[in-house]
């Protein structure tokens, strides 16, 4: 057997490389499986391209929002057989060995499978939700509408919010907008505090979901979250920004300044599996998300911009990083 997968092997290097496969048996709890479609998550897999990401050295196979068949089951494997569709958060190769336990999901019956590798982008930025005080008849902003950002919108809009998008990519400002965004906001053309502040009656927005990770972006937000709001910062931070630290965090102490309550959404503060002494797992929030998308409810189809074979990996890498306006949701297709 060959394995195809796709390699980081140097800065801002990609490569499809195929490699021998040499198939044995399961190990105890383990499942061999094939993979049909795997997402690119934009920001992290970047990052590691970028070679900054210490704990990603290179060569790397990067990677982790898949859906593949199961082609071989080993001992102990309760529930799963030759042939099924499963979700799990594999990397960019058609061949891998995994475990079965916790994020190893069937997927339900009738859902597109194209649609399945999105769910990892849907619990990060459900993440943000989860951690918000957000409620019926809120007014939120979310910066950055990426994968997750945009994800994050539609989240908080199924929690009742009225949602305001800010990004500078005017085709991510229309799928937003397919995707039922109710103010996109073209931070390029049009100043983001006073748009925000005219639509919210000078109040602010009571919650703010920072997906860009990029500092300054979230610093400037502070000047248009309300009273006693909040800023989640959904986006890893990266890259180094100097500014007047002390004038930041008086945006958190001060009454004048708002109040403002700063909050972590990494999706990793919750337990992978079921827990009974935590509600909130990433087992139970794919299983929402699998749920949202059968309803229709959570909108993925206009986030596919692209589905390609691994060998164009190079050019999806590159139209990523610098064409956000034509590359978003990029999947390869493995079959």
């Amino acid at each position: 057997m060959i394995n195809r997968k796709i390699m980081f092997v140097s800065p801002w290097q990609v490569e499809t490389v195929e490699e021998p496969f040499e198939a044995r048996k399961p190990g105890n709890g383990e499942a061999l499986v094939q993979l049909i479609y795997s997402l690119i998550s934009p920001g992290t897999e970047l990052a590691m391209l970028s070679g900054n990401e210490g704990w990603a050295p290179h060569p790397v196979c990067p990677g982790y929002a898949s859906v593949s068949r199961i082609m071989e089951v080993g001992e102990n494997v309760a529930d799963f057989q030759k042939g099924d569709f499963v979700f799990h958060y594999g990397s960019h190769q058609e061949y891998q060995y995994v475990g079965t336990k916790d994020v190893f999901i069937k997927v339900p019956e009738g859902l597109d499978l194209r649609w399945v590798p999105f769910t990892r982008m849907a619990t990060v930025a459900m993440t943000s939700v989860r951690v918000s005080n957000i409620e019926l008849g809120d007014y939120i902003s979310v910066s950055g509408l990426g994968l997750v950002g945009n994800l994050a919108a539609q989240l908080a809009r199924l929690q009742g919010a009225t949602v305001i998008g800010v990004d500078l990519a005017k085709e991510r400002l229309k799928t937003a907008s397919v995707c039922g965004l109710d103010y996109p906001l073209n931070g390029s053309e049009e100043n983001a505090r006073d748009r925000i502040m005219e639509i919210t009656g000078g109040k602010g927005v009571s919650t703010h979901i920072e997906a860009t990770g990029v500092p300054k972006v979230a610093v400037d937000s502070l000047s248009y979250i309300g009273s006693l709001g909040e800023i989640v910062f959904l986006g890893s931070p990266r890259g180094e920004y100097n500014t007047d630290v002390t004038h930041v965090l008086n945006h958190c102490h001060l009454y004048n300044l708002g109040c403002i309550t700063f909050k972590g959404a990494h999706e990793w503060r919750y337990p992978t599996g079921p827990n009974p002494f935590v509600k909130h797992s990433l087992v139970r929030n794919s299983r929402i998300v699998f749920d949202l998308m059968k309803q229709n409810r959570l909108k993925i189809e206009p986030l596919i911009s692209h589905v390609i074979k691994p060998d164009q990996a190079p050019v999806a890498y590159e139209g990523l990083r610098n064409n956000k306006d034509q590359y978003n949701g990029v999947l390869f297709d493995w079959t």
